[in-house]
């Protein structure tokens, strides 16, 4: 079949009728074709702004703050004389300079955007061009180019695989970047494209690609190729994703299919969105009711002015004329509401925005300057990526985490094997016992063996010992291990072996058996070379029967060269025990003890066995294998069928231990994040069987839960029935435990968090992705979250990247709590974008996740520090400051209002204009400041130790309307006295020499200073650490008000701007009364003698955790903390398998047919043993009495939150 050259009109529609593509047709070499379509560049843009669109764009997004729009009509108000009784500048100055400093950083974040993004685009790529290779940039590559790749680079684009340098064109990549999988897989290219090896074949090659549209489906591709008169089937197999990184692939060619946004990694990304701190959201509410609140006193002093002026001005026109233009009373009034509005603007100051974005700024730098945050070995310091959501680290909730490279350092490790009931691995000391981690030995010295890895440590001699003294079961043990796998090998030099192994795990075993003296040599598509103990053995290959998700085992039969018929398999202990022969069960029995044991450490167990085969068996066995293998129908039913038949009736070996390495300090971070009642969620593209060996490692999941929900539902029926019954049975526990409240009446429930939140007992879901996929459907995702929130943990296994930003979300939509996601990978990106805080992970996959984020830095472990420390003091200092600026401005704003009933509301001033402006950026900025941004209520330590001391953050209790309400209340309480006691005291006071006091600026002096000093008393008592900074600050401004006081009453003044400064000597004449003292001193006791006695009653009747813990400090400030080793306690039994095989699909069809014996390959990753950690199993029980005292922190909290 042909495709003709000339499109006819029903191929031109390729686009929907809402410009969606329905199709995608591709023709190799021909970019003048290919440009019709229109199709998307490879250059890829992260950022949000250009030159052109940043001063609209970036201004548009700033007037969406509801503050940023009040000041702006305000300085137009400010610009009409009839109403202005303020000068412009006091509002556009600071107006101006908040946009700007708020564009300069947003700016800067940006110009990092676009740096990431040129780095990215201007990567070199070979693009074969007129039939010569040229070097291109990765922006320049069009879809329908053929490019070049070599081993280790980076897929430029998604491509359809045309040839390579192995043979029948294979490849090897690794898709970490995708889904978090850093176990290779294979590609093949088709049979009719494989043979196109050389520049000038594919430059003739003019095949046409029609295929799916772009799409975020990472697992599926489907295609046609039109070449020659025919088509040919294409499919995910053949396609390398941009993302990818070549693998043991000397190079190949491949066909542009998608190009830069239309890539799969690209269409998984999400978009950058605005984020906003709910404090943020809260500030533009409460900014709408001020002004509310505004509104209403302008209009009551507007009509008090209506009705003096009617009343009484109108008596007195000679000497108070009503300006120009006004006629009327009511017209009076009308421009009178106008000037108060300007005059009592000060309740929200522009400044407050300045002072929230300084303070967010230097929070950010805390965290940039923080050593304990630095990882050394990678020389990466924590990095604030944004100043803007800072406060919300002290408010999650929700962690949802990847697994790969987050949690863990996809290591694996040979840790411990049982061999014929012996258990071998526990470290022991020079008298044979075993020892404690403190008091690790030297690892077992394999310097016998020329061909050992040096990188492989044991530390138990016993079993070296028992492979010298020739123990049969253990040289069966580990010739097993070197012979049932897949691993490619591959000899750089003499004695220098690489294995190139499709999963860690499985590197891992063949390592270990290497070492012990079996060392796998090489493989042919019949043979298999072995090392054993010096001896070079070659066994015929007969068979592999494969591994699969569904069988859970792999076995290889292999014929020794004394014509021994034999079968090795390993796999699952759920699967192979009970395929056992009876003859077993002694042994079987001891071998379930230890594998418990292991699982219970969090190791991932493999149990082995193996059977030998009459010939005759075999014989007739592969007949029918082979006749399964060509049936035209149900294939793989029939080969399922004949594996299950001959792996049956085995003898059991033993079984092996590998630990999936954790980053340092996982396991600890997680339960003292769990003590702060953070829920965690681990999604992961991984296998279910790893995701759950994680969480027991990470002791997420243990053996105390009462149950492990798995749902695994391929309908929508089978999962919301999953999801049913696992409620139902939640339900039925909390009941049985005398709750006394029926499921119906929970599901009644307004709020079903509070539901689910009394349900009794523990619990834990691990759902698949394709299950997740129904879940997360309109008309149940509803159900699947009552469920998961129901339980102290969830894992979500094999999902896809936006699978992981649907379930983040869900859980912003219907929780309103705040989320955190954290991973390391692209695949990782779309949730990191989603989640109210991203936090990527510098490691092993890339920068992606990094510079989508929000915070940065290398170890999970520093998360604890990020929230428990920065977090919550960025929160807790946040919230201070709030509360302190609400109530210092309207205690100074208020003063006009309660003035305007004694002016003749004529919108007169109480204090000077000089006063006004410099109360907000002068006398009382850099002491809020200090305290916004130095402020603790616990040291760090005792933040850490202290976990409950971050739920007053989640429960939004620092900063909210109700506090809000309180500290305005405040406020006003003050500008009530700060007036009317002044004012009664002035009203029948006298000078020292008898002359009258009361006048208007010596009444503006004592008011403003009594204002100054009470408001620096109140920060001083709000003040929770104090450092000379703070010091300086607040007897600073103090002293600055009183300079500048004097001065602007000075004589030298008045004689440079005598129409500003007339009122000489008033300041020092006013100051000099005893009377004005004592007045100040009178009102500053009343403003704050309540307040002093409010706390101390509250400190002493009902103190909160900080209190509590800031008293027990006090107390044992001069003992030293005493550290307790806690021993980890081994389970008794355990209900699920600890399966170690983290790959898929095996290669064993691939290896039997012989397509792939001519590899290159590297090393593997290094391995290096780590102790377990058990000590936080005690440290998660306390949760309980933990969460009983958090509703009454007395003095018993400190024996109960101790951690």
């Amino acid at each position: 079949m042909t495709v003709p050259r000339e499109m006819p009109e029903k191929w031109r529609r390729v686009r929907g009728p809402g410009g969606s593509e329905e199709e995608r047709r591709v023709r190799a070499n021909a970019r003048e074709y290919n440009e019709k379509f229109q199709y998307a560049s490879n250059c890829i843009k992260t950022s949000k702004y250009n030159i052109v669109t940043f001063l609209p764009v970036n201004l548009f997004e700033q007037f969406q703050e509801v503050a940023n729009t009040y000041f702006l009509f305000l300085l137009i108000l400010q610009l009409i004389p009839q109403i202005s009784s303020l000068s412009w500048f006091t509002t556009i100055v600071p107006l101006v300079l908040v946009l700007t400093i708020t564009a300069v950083k947003d700016a800067t974040d940006d110009y990092f955007r676009h740096k990431s993004d040129n780095q990215v685009n201007n990567r070199q790529s070979q693009v074969l061009i007129s039939g010569v290779l040229r070097q291109e940039q990765w922006m320049n590559v069009r879809v329908g180019d053929i490019i070049k790749l070599e081993n280790n680079q980076f897929v430029a684009a998604d491509l359809l695989l045309l040839s390579s340098s192995e043979p029948h064109g294979l490849c090897y990549i690794e898709t970490a970047e995708l889904d978090g999988e850093t176990n290779m897989k294979v590609r093949q290219a088709i049979p009719v494209t494989s043979e196109l090896g050389d520049t000038s074949k594919l430059a003739r090659f003019d095949g046409e690609v029609i295929c799916e549209p772009p799409n975020n489906k990472l697992d599926k591709f489907g295609g046609t190729l039109y070449w020659k008169e025919n088509k040919y089937p294409l499919s995910n197999q053949n396609m390398l994703l941009r993302g990818c990184v070549l693998r043991n692939t000397e190079w190949c060619f491949g066909l542009v299919i998608f190009a830069g946004p239309d890539t799969k990694l690209m269409q998984n990304s999400g978009r950058t969105k605005f984020k906003r701190t709910s404090i943020d959201r809260l500030m533009n509410t409460l900014v709408l009711w001020i002004f509310g609140f505004l509104v209403c006193m302008g209009v009551i002093l507007a009509i008090g002015n209506a009705i003096w002026e009617h009343e009484v001005g109108v008596c007195f026109q000679i000497y108070l004329p009503w300006d120009e233009g006004v006629h009327s009373a009511f017209f009076s009034g009308f421009l009178s509401f106008w000037s108060y509005i300007i005059i009592l603007n000060t309740v929200v100051p522009i400044s407050l925005y300045v002072s929230v974005e300084v303070i967010r700024l230097g929070h950010s730098y805390f965290i940039n300057w923080d050593k304990k945050m630095y990882c050394a070995k990678r020389r990466t310091p924590a990095e604030a990526r944004t100043t803007t959501l800072n406060e919300e680290l002290g408010q999650v909730e929700y962690i949802f985490s990847d697994k790969t490279g987050t949690l863990t350092q996809n290591i694996m490790v040979f840790s411990k094997c049982s061999v014929n009931g012996h258990s071998y691995g526990d470290m022991q000391d020079v008298l044979g016992h075993k020892a404690e981690l403190r008091e690790r030995p030297e690892p077992v010295d394999f310097s016998f063996n020329p061909l050992a890895d040096p990188r492989f440590q044991f530390w138990d001699p016993s079993l070296l010992e028992a492979v010298n003294l020739g123990d049969p079961h253990v040289h069966e043990f580990f010739r097993l291990l070197s012979l049932c796998h897949t691993v490619m090998s591959e000899e750089k030099s003499e004695g220098e072996l690489y294995y190139k192994a499709q999963s860690p795990d499985e590197g891992a075993l063949v390592t270990a058996a290497r070492n012990f003296g079996f060392v796998f040599q090489s493989r042919t598509p019949k043979t298999i070379t072995v090392h054993e103990l010096g001896r070079a053995i070659t066994y015929q290959l007969l068979a592999i029967l494969d591994f699969n998700n569904i069988r859970k085992r792999m076995s290889v039969i292999v014929r020794s060269p004394e014509g021994k018929i034999r079968l090795y398999c390993k796999g699952a202990d759920t699967i192979l025990l009970e395929r056992l022969h009876p003859i077993n069960q002694d042994l079987t029995n001891v071998t379930t003890d230890h594998l418990n044991e292991y699982a219970g450490e969090g190791l991932r167990t493999l149990v082995l066995a193996y059977k030998d085969l009459e010939e005759s068996y075999y014989e007739d066995w592969s007949k029918r294998l082979h006749r399964a293998g060509s049936a035209p129908e149900a294939r793989e039913d029939h080969l399922a069928r004949l594996y299950d038949e001959v792996e049956h009736d085995m003898m059991l070996l033993g079984a092996t231990a590998i630990e999936d390495k954790l980053q340092q300090g996982v396991p600890e971070t997680i339960a003292i994040l769990t003590l702060a009642n953070i829920k965690i969620w681990v999604l992961t593209g991984d296998k279910q069987e790893t995701a759950v060996n994680i969480g027991y490692s990470c002791k997420m999941l243990t053996d105390d839960m009462t149950e492990v929900f798995v749902v695994t539902g391929h309908t929508v029926l089978e999962v919301r029935e999953e999801l049913r019954k696992a409620r139902e049975k939640m339900m039925d526990a909390s009941r049985s435990m005398g709750n006394g409240f029926s499921y119906q009446e929970k599901l009644s429930s307004s709020k079903f968090t509070s539901v689910l939140e009394a349900i009794a007992g523990e619990y834990a879901l691990v759902i698949n992705g394709h299950s997740l996929a129904h879940a997360l459907e309109a008309d149940m995702e509803v159900e699947f979250l009552e469920t998961a929130c129901a339980c102290k943990a969830v894992i979500c296994c094999r999902v896809t990247p936006l699978q992981k930003a649907q379930v983040v979300e869900l859980v912003k939509k219907y929780k309103k709590a705040v989320t955190l996601a954290i991973g390391d990978g692209a695949n990782d990106v779309s949730m990191i974008k989603t989640a109210h805080i991203g936090v990527g992970i510098s490691g092993q996959e890339g920068i992606q996740a990094v510079l989508a984020s929000d915070y940065s830095f290398s170890q999970f472990k520093f998360l604890q520090r990020l929230l428990l420390v920065h977090g919550r003091w960025s929160y807790l200092r946040m919230c201070k400051f709030l509360c302190y600026f609400f109530y210092k401005n309207f205690a100074f704003t208020m003063v006009h209002f309660w003035f305007g009933f004694f002016c003749g509301f004529s919108a007169q001033t109480v204090y000077d204009q000089y006063f006004i402006t410099l109360y907000n950026i002068v006398y009382t900025s850099l002491p809020v400041l200090a305290m916004g941004i130095f402020d603790q209520d616990v040291p760090e330590q005792r933040s850490m130790e202290y976990p409950k001391l971050y739920e007053p953050g989640q429960l939004n209790l620092l900063f909210n309307k109700r506090e809000f309400f309180i500290c305005i209340a405040q406020g006003i309480y003050t500008s009530v006295l700060m007036f009317f006691i002044p004012y009664g005291i002035f009203a029948d006071a006298t000078r020292d020499d008898g002359a009258q006091l009361a006048d208007y600026q010596s009444f503006a002096v004592t008011v403003a200073t009594s204002l100054v000093i009470v408001v620096s008393v109140q920060i001083g008592l709000d003040t929770g650490f104090w450092t000379a900074i703070n010091h300086f600050f607040i007897w600073g401004s103090l002293a600055t008000y009183f300079a500048i006081l004097f001065a602007m009453h000075s004589n030298g003044l008045f004689q440079m701007f005598p129409n500003q400064f007339r009122f000489v000597g008033n300041a020092q004449n006013t100051l000099a009364q005893p009377t004005v003292w004592l007045t100040i001193a009178l009102t500053t006791v009343v403003c704050i003698m309540p307040v002093v006695a409010f706390r101390f009653l509250k400190l002493d009747l009902k103190p909160e955790l900080s209190d509590t813990v800031r008293y027990t400090q006090l107390v044992r400030k001069k003992q030293k903390t005493q550290h307790r080793c806690m021993r980890r306690v081994g389970r008794v039994g355990s209900s699920r398998s600890g399966y170690a095989f983290s790959h898929q699909e095996g290669f064993g069809e691939l290896i039997m047919s012989g397509k792939n014996m001519r590899l290159s390959s590297l090393a593997l990753s290094s391995f290096a043993t780590r102790p377990s950690t058990g000590w936080i199993e005690t440290l998660r029980k306390k949760k309980g009495s933990d969460g009983s005292t958090s509703g009454s922190p007395s003095g018993t909290a400190d024996k109960t939150l101790k951690v």
